[in-house]
């Protein structure tokens, strides 16, 4: 017998899903999980390059990020470990969520109070600067060294927040409604992107005392202190949304029982679930970002060498890019609801390569500050839609038992090999200039769209995502 065809929701209908307690909740969550990354990374470099801090340095710096490709090593202490006193309290999840954020609290106030301008030298043994050469004068700064300690506590935290959120939004809600939730998390994690992009920068501009020159401490610190109170969004709602309900593993007796139920279970049922699929769906995974990805390593540099001011960047980047995301989420979830996700994949692909080659265009016009925020918007409508199919279909692969690290382990190696090929980007560009370096990077999704193809022709085998 033909099962009922269910006809897909109507704009008002899927409109009406995102007003849902769940999916508001996952905005205001999301803009906790985004709120972090610019401090650690972008916003911290302008801060440090204001208070004359050497390129190279900040360059080495920018390493923190390393705590989010390689999460997955601690996501089965988030899905096994009951944190003490606040586990009894909140419940799995949200006791791991609410511990992270107060890690995050804790790194943006410390960031808040170090001064990477004034400090007392410590003096490297010259074998060891010769070894390792960005041990310069840079890293050489004790108080250098406590802002890396609190940059790093933060982005651990952070990291952590993501490994938890993660599995609080997969068992907070079906397979189906994924979508839906993974767009309204990206919506707030843009939101907060803003806010800790251009909002710092503004906070930390308005703080400045009139007619002074060169970094001001008290103004950085007004601007971290105020990013670490925004923190308080996420806590509440930890503190008050409801715990999701998951099926855990009965208690096992003795360390290597533990050890294989925590760390090698979750990865030997990925294996077990999908067999010979998994390598393709694994090379997907590892390559999807990639053209994007790779591109954007050189984005700033290009945006200089083009001629475009800080303000026109900033404009550009962190008002209109953020926007058009968030409308490219909204649209990815609206359209994953009815032609499916994988679907909503491949086109998401195809976007993110073909605004590479709008990047190629504006490389042969130069200064065209309404080409650049045309091309900003279109890249980023883009990366929207695609995000939000690629957290969905990641969520779709999880088994709710290993939901944290399962998924973590996902979405870092999203990262892993993007990140690595981006590292020879500026050779790239020094050998044969922007237009084809960014042509280059278009070609790199090519293969991303056979693998799209070659998974969904499996996985109509087995059903529709």
């Amino acid at each position: 017998m033909t099962a009922p065809q269910v006809s897909p929701p109507g704009f008002w209908q899927a409109l009406r899903t995102y007003l849902e307690p769940a999916s508001v909740r996952m905005l205001l969550l999301g803009f906790a999980a985004g709120l972090p990354l610019l401090l650690v990374l972008g916003t911290l470099s302008f801060r440090l390059r204001e208070a004359g801090i050497e390129r190279s340095t900040i360059g080495f710096l920018s390493w923190v990020a390393l705590a989010y490709g390689f999460k997955w090593v601690w996501a089965p202490l988030v899905d096994h470990v009951r944190v003490p006193l606040l586990t009894r309290w909140l419940g799995r999840r949200r006791s791991w969520l609410l511990l992270a954020q107060g890690a995050i609290v804790a790194g943006l106030v410390g960031m808040a109070w170090v001064n990477p301008a004034q400090s007392w030298t410590l003096h490297w043994p010259a074998g060891l600067v010769a070894w390792l050469p960005w041990l310069g004068q840079g890293l050489a700064d004790a108080q250098l060294w406590l802002l890396v300690g609190f940059t790093l506590l933060a982005a651990f935290g952070s990291a952590t927040q993501d490994i938890a959120l993660d599995a609080y939004r997969i068992e907070s809600a079906a397979v189906e409604q994924q979508a839906v939730l993974a767009a309204t998390y990206q919506g707030g994690y843009r939101l907060a992107m803003i806010w800790a992009g251009a909002g710092a920068l503004w906070l930390a501009q308005w703080a400045e005392q009139a007619g002074a020159q060169g970094y001001q401490q008290s103004a950085w610190a007004l601007a971290y202190l105020v990013m670490a109170a925004s923190m308080a969004v996420g806590m509440l709602v930890v503190l008050f949304a409801p715990e999701p309900q998951r099926p855990y593993s009965p208690p096992t007796q003795g360390a290597k029982q533990w050890l294989l139920n925590a760390f090698v279970a979750p990865f030997w049922d990925f294996w077990l679930r999908y067999r010979a699929q998994a390598v393709l769906i694994l090379a997907l995974i590892a390559t999807y970002r990639i053209s994007d990805i790779v591109m954007g390593v050189m984005a700033n540099p290009f945006y200089v060498d083009m001629g475009f001011s800080k303000n026109e960047v900033a404009l550009a980047t962190k008002i209109y890019g953020p926007i058009m995301t968030m409308v490219g989420v909204f649209l990815g979830g609206w359209i994953s609801l009815r032609i499916g996700v994988l679907r909503v994949l491949m086109l998401g692909a195809v976007l993110a390569a073909c605004t590479n080659l709008l990047f190629a265009w504006l490389s042969l016009r130069g200064h065209d500050f309404v080409g650049l925020i045309w091309v900003i918007s279109a890249d980023n409508l883009a990366a929207g839609v695609a995000s939000v199919a690629f957290i969905a279909y990641l969520s779709s692969l999880t088994n709710i038992q290993y939901s944290a690290t399962q998924y973590a382990l996902f979405s870092s190696m999203m990262m892993l090999l993007p990140k690595f090929v981006g590292g020879f980007s500026g050779v790239a560009v020094d050998s044969v200039g922007y237009t084809q370096f960014f042509i280059g990077t278009a070609c790199l999704g090519l293969p991303v769209l056979l693998l799209i193809h070659w998974v969904e022709k499996n996985q109509r085998r087995a059903g529709p995502v």
